[in-house]
């Protein structure tokens, strides 16, 4: 059998004379010039001011109402007596009483809002075992390492759940109600389940499965989080099925806020009956909280947010102004090169002189 001959040399390095491979395929090389450049410039001003004045005006339909309670009404005495940490076992509430100018029409959000409180510290974020929020039998005794120092109590049994983020979970609690004219006080209900991500609720939130069980037993033999004024099975008193690791208010207290200053929503009001068919009326309320979580330690502010949402969410100016912001510039930058372009280029010659 005859050899075959093999390129050596350069010309085993050579490409393929192909198109592809020498680059001689057709391609198309824009010429920027004044009259498609500058059009396009003030069109993409005019787009950004169009979305920015719409957005604007999307968030400014939205009602919102924010109300610092830290030490407002009665709550003073329960700001003072929680900067003892002894007192931090004994109950206090306190009452605020507020109004609202105009309607709040359609669904009514209701947010607990911190300020200070820096839930996006890389240590206290990994302070949790998600194994065994998911529900696994055996983290429940053997809680992840990353839970330290809040994976036992002084008795050294287990905590469930475990770490620093559920150690910390906000646990005022909060009633509405409503002064109507001439009439008698109404509570104002408040739907206080369903309020979470679906995948956190039916995903990554599971309670271990009972066999039969019921959650006292499932739990037996842990101990509740240092701070807790309740074991985990027990944070719900009036709906069992909201228990456990599944109970709304931990599930969204665990998802950690980015921001030092944040809201979390604690409830959507119940439009089932009057005179909340239509919304939240004005007039005169009152909030009566129970006064639990401490934030003097931090330097930290509590507030409650009543708001309504858009398509667009709540009553968040951010966008609306970087999209007007934004149209500024486009519409500077357009009006320089338009000048330099009339004073050098239209004739012709390009600022060659």
């Amino acid at each position: 059998m005859g050899k075959v001959k093999t390129k050596t040399g350069p010309l085993a390095r050579r490409p393929d004379n192909s198109a592809f491979k020498q680059q001689r395929l057709p391609a198309w090389s824009p010429m920027l010039t004044a009259n498609t450049v500058l059009p396009f410039f003030y069109f993409m001003a005019l787009i950004c001011m169009f979305l920015g004045v719409w957005l604007l005006l999307t968030v400014q339909s939205t009602k919102e109402m924010k109300l610092d309670y830290t030490e407002a009404g009665t709550c003073d005495r329960c700001f003072e007596k929680r900067k003892n940490v002894s007192n931090a076992a004994q109950p206090c509430s306190c009452t605020v009483v507020f109004s609202i100018g105009k309607k709040f029409k359609g669904d009514v959000f209701f947010y607990y809002g911190l300020r200070n409180f820096h839930q996006n510290l890389r240590r206290y974020m990994d302070s949790r075992d998600d194994a065994q929020m998911v529900g696994r039998k055996k983290n429940l005794q053997t809680p992840s390492t990353y839970c330290f120092p809040f994976t036992t109590d002084q008795n050294g049994q287990p905590i469930a759940p475990c770490g620093a983020v559920a150690n910390s979970m906000f646990n005022d609690s909060f009633v509405l109600t409503y002064h109507m004219p001439g009439g008698r006080p109404e509570k104002v209900p408040l739907l206080r389940q369903g309020i979470t991500w679906y995948t956190d609720k039916n995903i990554k939130f599971r309670n271990p499965k009972t066999e039969n069980l019921t959650l006292p037993e499932v739990f037996k033999g842990t101990a509740k989080p240092l701070y807790w004024q309740k074991p985990v099975y027990e944070l719900d008193p009036l709906d069992p099925t909201n228990n456990g690791f599944i109970n709304d208010d931990l599930i969204i207290w665990m998802r950690e806020a980015a921001f030092p200053n944040f809201k979390k929503l604690y409830g959507v009001l119940n439009r089932a009956k009057e005179p909340f068919t239509t919304g939240l009326p004005a007039g005169n309320y009152s909030i009566e909280i129970s006064y639990n979580f401490p934030v003097q330690y931090f330097r930290g502010r509590k507030e409650v947010v009543l708001t309504t949402l858009t398509w667009f969410g709540g009553q968040n100016h951010f966008l609306p102004i970087a999209y007007l912001v934004t149209s500024s510039l486009i519409l500077l930058v357009a009006i320089v090169l338009t000048v330099v372009w009339w004073k050098f280029g239209k004739n012709g010659k390009n600022m060659e002189e």
